[in-house]
């Protein structure tokens, strides 16, 4: 059984309350959160607050999990109520606003989604353009890689018609897909990415894990991971959802002042050094693709914009949108303020 505490989210947001005494009592407010895929590099922000301590230390006792393949997605389960919480792309909430469902992204963790285009060595593929008659590879068709793809033809003057699109996962079945010549070209993210580099199946074509790669490839920021939330779970915890911000905005101000070995050293060994990538692998791909993770945040000006431009390229909206009903900064808002506050009392 859950137990919540009457804290205002402004004393929390102010660093008021004291969680050390909260903490003693052994109370804290437990929230649940499930990621997709928490041991991807672009999740790494969710495990990473909770190994510096920053959920319990803003007060609340985070239970995170991971959605695994074939079962319930981190935005389902949230949307359900099987969680609280769901680290997930910002794209959700305008799905689920189509769907009648109110979804609010509390605190945007990245500007890009952390994927790349690798192509095949001898593809010569520089554009999407260069897709026409030949077969691309996403993670599931319908998926954030499909919408990315689609959306990337598109800007290139490329129908749908021209290319092919096929699903071939991610990790060992892509890099297959690449191997044996099933598809040209694929997207997916590290450390996947650093294993076809490694085994000089492929090249990165297309960056779309850096700021400057999305405004490139994509015409602005992309928001991508985030931490999501219905609208009526937030407005009855109004506390627990400023402590979870304020962990999420700590660790991504500590990410921008860390080195990307620094970050490595916070995570569990098995993320940073599993089949597909050694450690030192892990932390060159980090320290390349670490502009991806937003300093603050913030949403950035123009990025729902973006998303909503994609999602009507792929033909998923039908129905009027509301974008500023599908995320808030007054969370993150107060939690910069109380980390500046912080800051200069030296804490």
């Amino acid at each position: 059984m859950k137990i919540y505490f009457n804290i205002s989210a402004l004393a929390l947001a102010a660093g008021l309350f004291s969680v050390h005494g909260m903490a003693a009592t052994g109370a804290l407010p437990q929230v649940t959160m499930m990621v997709g895929g928490i041991d991807k590099q672009i999740y790494l922000p969710y495990q990473l607050a909770q190994n510096l301590g920053f959920f319990k230390k803003y007060g609340v006792d985070m239970q995170l999990s991971t959605e695994h393949s074939g079962g319930v997605g981190a935005e389902e389960a949230m949307l359900s109520g099987q969680v609280d919480m769901s680290g997930a792309w910002y794209e959700h909430t305008i799905e689920f606003q189509q769907m009648g469902k109110e979804v609010i992204d509390i605190v945007q963790l990245s500007g890009a989604p952390g994927e790349r285009e690798m192509c095949t060595t001898a593809s010569g593929v520089k554009t999407p353009a260069d897709w026409k008659g030949k077969t691309v590879g996403v993670t599931d068709l319908g998926s954030g890689t499909d919408d990315l793809t689609l959306y990337l033809a598109t800007r290139h003057d490329l129908p749908s018609k021209d290319f092919t699109r096929v699903g071939v996962g991610a990790g060992p079945t892509l890099i297959g897909a690449l191997q044996h010549d099933r598809i040209v070209c694929g997207m997916t993210t590290q450390p996947t990415v650093n294993a076809i580099e490694k085994m000089k199946v492929g090249y990165s074509a297309i960056d779309l894990a850096t700021g400057d790669g999305v405004k490139k490839w994509l015409g602005g920021y992309l928001p991508s991971a985030s931490v999501l939330a219905r609208a009526d779970w937030v407005k009855a915890h109004p506390a627990e959802t400023q402590a979870v911000v304020n962990a999420m905005v700590a660790t991504m101000r500590w990410i921008s002042t860390h080195s990307a070995a620094e970050i490595a050293d916070h995570l569990p060994a098995d993320f940073v050094s599993n089949p597909l990538s050694t450690r030192e692998e892990y932390i060159n791909a980090l320290t390349k693709d670490k502009g991806q993770f937003l300093p603050d945040g913030m949403m950035p000006q123009g990025g729902p914009e973006t998303v909503l431009k994609i999602e009507q390229a792929v033909g998923k909206i039908t129905k009027p949108v509301n974008l500023a009903t599908t995320y808030t900064n007054a969370y993150v808002i107060k939690a910069n303020t109380m980390l500046d506050a912080e800051a200069k009392a030296g804490k």
